[in-house]
């Protein structure tokens, strides 16, 4: 019933739990196959039922014997949904560094991945957006894998309610003022539950196609500072940028990708700077140039550094030295 459950078996794991429906079932699910894994939650304060979810989190682990993780996030005053994931993958990648974790487990179904497909679909997109969540992505420092991805909601409900096992409903979920909702409870669902079958086939499909049609592109690193080569195809370099910036905890938006698409140089949500040159892509964190000496600024125009660029460099010699050989 997981997928790669194999790769699970001898790895340390860390699994985002919530205590509702999907990821209750992913850690009954892990426990009836012998997978270790520790579990992390977070609190963000808005619900009166959060304390009894934590309550059975803490219960879980006492009783199955692994380590529960608890953040009591700051209160989130604007647009909740966005900051509540860089709340809680902030959160995530602190764990992963300070205990070694070498997988994130999220119990995302088909169902979140449908809908998803569903939003890009509104708002302009590809087949690689359109395939959307996979089941094993590569990020910085860890692997995040969803196991459940296959699996629908109800199959979900329905292991949990055979087998007696306690769960928590977010009464937030079925708050329309939410895209997500919207989308999950007017299209997504009516959907899944007539053409199930056909939506599975369509992914594996699309999965197929985005294989085929999407180069492979290889990012190095030297710190902050990444770079490839560019391939033949601008749709694949985009597809590669919006993957590294996924890995730091930065979604780029539809006119961003368009900028991407047309652009040289694009800054990404004040975070990012991505030059595209014909022999190289590089991508480093936005900064205010500041203090720059007259040599520096030669340096940089000599090797034809995107100005955008040259703030992080004149912070980091060794990426700098990198570039100054990459160039030559």
């Amino acid at each position: 019933m997981l997928l790669h459950k194999d790769l699970l078996l001898n790895t340390t794991n860390l699994l985002a739990f919530s205590a509702g429906v999907d990821s209750t079932a992913l850690l009954f699910l892990l426990l009836k196959n012998n997978i270790k894994f520790d579990i992390a939650i977070v609190d963000y304060g808005l619900r009166a039922q959060s304390k009894e979810e934590v309550a059975y989190a803490q219960e879980l682990a006492k009783k199955y014997n692994f380590k529960c993780y608890l953040l009591n996030a700051d209160t989130i005053t604007t647009n909740f949904e966005a900051n509540a994931r860089t709340t809680r993958y902030e959160f995530f990648q602190e764990l992963i560094q300070e205990y070694k974790y070498e997988n994130l487990l999220t119990a995302h179904h088909i169902g979140d991945r449908f809908e998803w497909m569903l939003m890009q679909f509104c708002k302009g997109a590809g087949c690689a957006e359109l395939a959307g969540m996979k089941a094993i992505e590569t990020r910085e420092t860890y692997t995040l894998v969803r196991p459940l991805l296959h699996l629908e909601k109800q199959e979900l409900l329905d292991y949990l309610n055979a087998n007696k096992l306690n769960y928590f409903e977010d009464e937030s979920n079925s708050n329309e003022k939410y895209k997500r909702n919207e989308f999950r409870h007017n299209y997504a669902k009516p959907l899944l539950d007539k053409y199930l079958s056909g939506i599975k086939k369509s992914f594996e499909y699309l999965d197929e196609d985005v294989q085929l049609l999407i180069n492979k592109v290889e990012i190095e690193q030297i710190n902050e500072f990444a770079y490839f080569k560019p391939s033949s195809s601008r749709r694949s370099d985009v597809f590669a940028i919006d993957k590294y910036l996924k890995s730091k905890r930065h979604i780029i938006t539809a006119k961003e990708r368009k900028l991407l698409q047309e652009s040289e140089v694009v800054v990404v949500g004040r975070r990012f700077v991505i030059a595209q040159m014909p022999s190289y892509v590089f991508i480093t964190p936005f900064l205010e140039a500041k203090g720059m000496s007259k040599e520096f600024k030669e340096k940089m125009r000599l090797l034809k550094i995107e100005p955008k660029l040259r703030a992080y460099f004149f912070l980091d010699s060794k990426a700098v030295a990198f570039v100054s050989r990459l160039l030559q």
